[in-house]
């Protein structure tokens, strides 16, 4: 074979490959309403953090649970992120889908979802919506119709519109002392591992406070129990106990029960002597539930 011959075998043989390799190897993913870094190496795992949170919160996890391309999201408008597309109407809902988009375009294969509180919200509308995008979901400390919380049986998404209408006015206050007092009492009750409350309160003052009252006002009336049948994929819910008067062990094992019983394929864990961010509570406990969540087969 001539030099000019294998000159040209090998550039087909190696464009050839690199085709193949494209879409992981790419042009950057750009989005106006987040951005995902990556960490790490393995199957792919996306993670999705709440209201006015930061990938902070998954940073011991991705460090004990090696072995795995971590694929970590940042919601603009959140924990110092400019809002840029997220500046007006809903903020769950777009960004579900634009981790959707992100899944497709980078050819990730099916990932693991996890996803906390507003970001299990997130994990629930990819896999009712876009079935084929991940293989499994891990909801963390998240129902799918939040707004039954903050109302009587029955509530709707309509009946309760009202108090998420207050929720957000209250949210908005322009008071950046009173905001700041109220993160913190809000964060005293979500966190129990004081030391971890430092860093969640730097994200939620750094976050867009309009932004993040009109997501809340978007969770309390987004009810997505009809959506659920839709979802095929295996979902693990992990949840805490409520601090609230009232709310035994056993209400609140029932209460997960019937808001996730229409999942065919539904694993529901306690995490006991946990608040909302378990990661921080109680993280050996939670570290492991995510090893096997992420060593269980998809089917």
């Amino acid at each position: 074979m001539s030099t000019f011959s294998r000159r040209v075998f090998l550039a087909t043989v190696f464009g050839a490959a690199l085709a193949t390799l494209a879409p992981a190897f790419g042009a950057d993913f750009t989005s106006g309403r987040i951005s995902v870094t990556t960490e790490g190496q393995g199957s792919d795992v996306v993670l999705i953090p709440g209201l006015g949170s930061s990938p902070r919160v998954w940073r011991e996890m991705v460090r004990a649970v090696p072995g795995y391309r971590y694929h970590i999201v940042h919601v603009a408008g959140f924990a110092g992120r400019a809002p840029e597309q997220n500046t007006q109407g809903f903020v769950a809902a777009p960004v579900a889908e634009e981790v959707a988009r992100y899944i497709a375009e980078r050819a990730l294969v099916r990932p693991a979802v996890i996803g906390h509180s507003m970001g299990g919200t997130i994990g629930l509308m990819i896999a009712a919506r876009h079935p084929d995008a991940l293989s499994k979901l891990m909801v963390l400390d998240m129902v799918p119709f939040l707004g039954a919380l903050f109302g009587p049986p029955g509530t709707t998404a309509d009946s309760i519109r009202p108090v998420a209408d207050a929720i957000k006015a209250t949210m908005n206050t322009p008071d950046p002392v009173a905001r700041q007092v109220r993160s913190s009492a809000t964060l005293a009750g979500m966190i129990d591992n004081v030391a971890m409350r430092e860093g969640a309160l730097d994200d939620s003052m750094t976050s867009d406070q309009e932004l993040v009252a009109r997501a809340m006002h978007e969770l309390v009336v987004t009810d997505l129990r009809g959506e659920l049948p839709r979802i095929g994929v295996p979902v693990t819910v992990l949840y805490v106990t409520s601090k609230g008067p009232g709310m035994s062990d056993a209400a609140i094992d029932a209460g997960y029960r019937q808001a996730y019983a229409p999942i065919r394929n539904v694993t529901l864990e306690r995490i006991a002597a946990s608040a909302h961010f378990m990661m921080w509570d109680q993280p050996e406990q939670f570290q492991a539930e995510v090893r096997t969540f992420l060593g269980r087969p998809a089917r």
